[in-house]
């Protein structure tokens, strides 16, 4: 019976110490995983099969948030159309925008392609500029030592759990990004149209160039105007790739492609969003597979 008693006790002590962490995406779930070891219990918010711009605001999310001791959120507006309701439901002051337990991973990144004016005109666009930074493999590592910091600051007496797992997270990454820049620099063709400029710091970084996208402006469905004239773009430069996303319409891209002789490729947004992206590692290695091949 003491015996029973005492593992009921440690179990219990071991349930509390665990910090209730919500990622609002899996790419952050992933890292916050590795920084956070046992120490985290961590949940992700977002279905990766979903357009990460609208995620259905189910009940059994107001529950997690309920209960959350921190929330991670990619930030840049990318949460926009779907966090705020859910936040105010859960009513739990711990993560609300200003706590300590609340944290915009995008404050931490410097954002690409931030627009010079604001305006319905030109789409679904972002102010703050592009949030999908975590495409960037190179991103990781400032998210990782964001994340540390702040388990550090919320849970004081790990501190050195978590500097260790920092730094041997680290270490993974930075020979896990020398193999991929070193793949990446045998990619010959690097001319790409994207459905959605989801890519872009991914491009950037291994010096792609994207000659378009198949929406005429962010968020808006592609017209019969913008399509010929996307193909007539793609004809002249000689554009062979498409990248497309797991979640739009298909029929579109097809289309392009018959036209044109060129590929369509389905590519991650994030972990879990295609076949073989189930882990961080994978996730960035599809993107390099379906660009490279």
């Amino acid at each position: 019976m003491k015996k029973i008693i005492l593992l009921i006790v440690l179990l219990t002590n071991i349930t509390y110490a665990s910090i209730k962490i919500d990622t609002t995406y899996n790419v952050l779930g992933a890292i916050t995983q590795e920084i956070g070891g046992d120490l985290v219990n961590v949940k992700v918010l977002a279905n990766p099969k979903y357009d990460p711009h609208f995620i259905v605001p189910k009940p059994s999310l107001i529950s997690k948030l309920r209960h959350a001791d921190l929330l991670i959120m990619n930030g840049g507006g990318l949460e926009m159309g779907w966090l705020p309701p859910l936040l105010k439901s859960a009513n739990n002051p711990k993560i609300q925008p200003g706590a300590n337990g609340f944290l915009d991973m995008s404050h931490f990144i410097v954002l690409m392609d931030k627009p010079s004016s604001v305006s319905r005109a030109f789409g679904d666009i972002h102010a703050d500029g592009n949030p999908h930074y975590t495409l960037d493999p190179y991103t990781v590592l400032i998210i990782a030592k964001v994340i540390s910091k702040k388990l550090e600051f919320l849970d004081s007496q790990n501190t050195k759990t978590y500097k260790k797992n920092l730094k041997n997270f680290l270490l993974k990454w930075d020979t896990y990004l020398k193999n991929l820049d070193s793949r990446m620099s045998l990619c010959k063709d690097k001319k790409v149209i994207q459905y959605h400029e989801l890519y872009n710091y991914f491009l950037k970084r291994y010096n792609y160039v994207s000659y378009g996208d198949i929406e005429p402006l962010p968020g808006i469905s592609p017209s019969s105007k913008h399509t010929i004239k996307l193909i007539s773009l793609m004809k002249k430069n000689d554009v062979k790739t498409i990248l497309q996303d797991s979640y739009h319409e298909r029929k579109t891209a097809k289309f392009i492609a018959d036209k044109t002789k060129a590929i369509v490729k389905i590519i991650p947004h994030d972990i879990g969003s295609v076949d073989k992206s189930d882990n961080l590692e994978d996730f960035y290695n599809n993107i390099a597979d379906k660009l490279c091949n």
